[in-house]
């Protein structure tokens, strides 16, 4: 069985589209700031062992939350302002992970599922902090919803 691989962008892009049902446009971006407020998604395999993250910076979480959910754009953008994302933005970014995970499920793969999910305010264990910082074997894009904002998300292979 192989390893678990990165999707590529346009898989992303068209995973956000189909989801959020609105254009999602992304480029290459930065990894997020590491120091600043994020949510994280854990992706295990069958065995429970962490495989991946999904990354995002408060804007694309709360953008993509509140997209989801046909929350209005003044919506996430209070989240934003207050540094932490409603509980119903949060129940719907945990969604877009949710599916999210299944861009890792290619055949010969380990199937990834989401196991847990870490938000602005909330400490992660240390394994999942120092997992988001890893350089090397992620793919970090900045992506932009219509009608709400940009943001960083990244899916990083641990």
């Amino acid at each position: 069985m192989a390893d678990t691989a990165l999707p590529n962008p346009k898989d992303v892009r068209d995973m956000l589209e189909g989801l959020l049902g609105r254009d999602v446009n992304v480029s290459p971006g930065k990894p997020p700031e590491t120091d600043k407020p994020l949510a994280i998604g854990v992706f295990v395999d069958d065995s429970l062992q962490m495989q991946a993250l999904g990354v995002a910076d408060l804007s694309f979480a709360a953008f993509a939350g509140a997209a989801i959910g046909l929350i209005p754009k003044g919506g996430a953008e209070g989240c934003i302002e207050d540094g932490e994302l409603s509980n119903s933005v949060k129940d719907n970014f945990g969604e877009v992970l949710n599916v999210v995970s299944a861009l890792f499920n290619l055949p010969d793969h380990p199937h990834l599922k989401l196991y847990g999910t870490y938000y602005p305010g909330e400490t992660p264990p240390g394994d999942v902090s120092t997992a988001a910082r890893i350089l090397g074997r992620r793919l970090d894009l900045e992506a932009s919803v219509a009608g709400y904002g940009t943001g960083i998300f990244s899916l990083v292979l641990t």
